[in-house]
């Protein structure tokens, strides 16, 4: 399964009464919108398996779903701990500006100045805005994901963002 083909967006965290319905830990916002992607691949260690979404919805704070295939709660139970993943191409294209977490992760990041400040290795959600992890060997910065302030240009086809960033801080 190549790596870019995939994405991450949840979590199988539990189970939700007897008729093999999941409970979901949603990695999308809002977190329903992972009902919105069918079918999902679930993997867990060396076992995969793809499954429709038959049904599903907010429940609380969680997020459950009925998939094909798992009628009862020990069905339902084996899948405990499993990554839901769907392809890339079940994502609509993002606007002029947008951009998917996934796309840019592992971008190199430099200054407006051309120095390299490392890799994106992963975001952070804060409320105000996203921040960016910049990993760079053992330094770690925090950067503001805020365009056009901080984050000046995005050329995903070059895989670089410009910052606007002291490089010492």
């Amino acid at each position: 399964m190549p790596n870019n083909e995939f994405l991450s967006v949840g979590e199988v965290s539990g189970v939700f009464g007897t008729k093999g319905w999941v409970k979901v830990f949603s990695f999308t916002r809002p977190r329903e919108s992972i009902l919105r992607y069918s079918p999902w691949l679930l993997r867990k260690q060396q076992q995969t398996k793809t499954l429709a979404v038959v049904d599903g919805h907010l429940h609380g704070p969680a997020v459950i779903a009925q998939l094909q295939d798992l009628n009862d709660r020990d069905e339902a139970q084996q899948w405990l701990g499993a990554e839901i993943l769907i392809r890339r191409d079940q994502l609509s294209k993002p606007r002029q500006g947008e951009y998917y977490w996934a796309d840019l992760i592992g971008l190199n990041v430099e200054t407006t100045e051309g120095i390299p400040l490392g890799q994106v290795d992963h975001l952070l959600e804060t409320g105000a805005n996203d921040v960016l992890v910049i990993v760079d060997g053992e330094k770690q910065r925090l950067i503001p994901f805020v365009q056009k302030q901080t984050v000046i240009g995005i050329d995903l086809d070059n895989g670089i963002m410009v910052v606007d960033w002291d490089p010492d801080f």
